[in-house]
């Protein structure tokens, strides 16, 4: 492709296929998702045409797209379906199709300065793998011993599963160590993050796995990419109640229990949430302040290579 202006191309994804718009107006076309395909296209282009590919979070079936634009230097973003759609209707466009929508990715990409996708390691796929097989032993343990309960003639059956479940989420426990194990980097960031009281070993490896910007973005950064940063919604005189929004759910809900446990532990957090209680903040919104405060100071523990030091009377 020969272009005086680097393009931005937008790509909706799916199972089958890749819509790909060569800028708001440009070129538009199909191709199969699948390896040779994706390789076609990624090399009759170049960095030096190309300013960003823009890319739409569809739950891994954009994987294999992601890896060869990266290992072909060409700039590639990972946006987040609902940003995209929210952009589109900023943009007054409503209607919804698979050329829109690509062509929707190349316009955010183009407006909106977005945050360029690393592609993970071997290690950190693996990782984030067996943190996700981890939690869904741990809900497939809580259904079943549900239906025990419900099903006394099925109980030995039951029985059978949840022994195999256990088995296996010890297993599962045992790799993640291992994993964590072998790699300096990652065993000095778990040492570091259970340092700080409230913090386990299930929140340390959550947040290796599905949080590698800790420690390599500022504090409002880090708060966002979770969803627990506050969002204003005023207009004119008017001064809403300010609310988080998205982020990664897996980290949330790691760093809930993790918050918990640090409000009752960890005497900078209690005295932290105690404080908001006392000026009349409600609950949850204390929690969540304290979720921040939380994941605030792991990140400068882990940017500073600091073990918890409590703070100084």
């Amino acid at each position: 492709m020969k272009a005086e202006k680097k393009v931005f191309v937008g790509v909706d994804v799916s199972k089958e296929t890749l819509d790909i718009a060569l800028g708001k107006n440009g070129e538009y076309k199909v191709i199969r998702n699948n390896l040779k395909a994706i390789r076609k296209f990624v090399s009759s282009h170049s960095p030096e045409d190309i300013a960003l590919v823009v890319v739409e979070s569809t739950g891994g079936l954009e994987q294999k797209l992601l890896e060869e634009l990266a290992s072909a230097s060409i700039p590639v973003a990972l946006v987040n379906p609902s940003r995209a759609r929210n952009f589109a209707r900023s943009t007054g466009q409503y209607a919804k199709t698979d050329q829109l929508d690509a062509r929707i990715l190349a316009e955010y990409g183009e407006k909106v300065e977005l945050r360029l996708y690393r592609v993970p390691s071997a290690d950190e796929r693996r990782l984030s793998d067996l943190t996700t097989r981890r939690s869904q032993l741990l809900e497939m343990i809580v259904a079943e011993k549900n239906r025990y309960q419900a099903m006394p003639r099925l109980q030995e059956k039951l029985q059978k599963h949840l022994d195999w479940l256990r088995e296996e989420l010890e297993e599962t426990n045992t790799e993640i160590k291992e994993l964590l194990e072998s790699s300096p980097q990652w065993k000095e960031k778990r040492d570091i993050l259970t340092s700080c009281k409230g913090v386990g070993e299930v929140t340390a490896f959550t947040l290796l796995a599905e949080l590698p910007e800790l420690g390599e973005v500022n504090r409002k950064e880090i708060a966002s990419l979770v969803g627990v940063a506050p969002l204003n919604r005023d207009s004119g005189k008017r001064s809403r109640k300010r609310t988080t929004y998205g982020g990664r759910s897996k980290v949330r809900t790691v760093l809930y229990m993790a918050t918990m446990s640090a409000i009752r532990f960890n005497p900078a957090l209690k005295k932290f949430y105690n404080r908001l209680i006392e000026n009349g903040k409600k609950k949850m919104v204390a929690i969540v302040a304290a979720m921040r405060k939380l994941l605030t100071i792991l990140n400068a523990m882990i940017k500073n290579k600091q073990l918890w030091q409590a703070p100084t009377p």
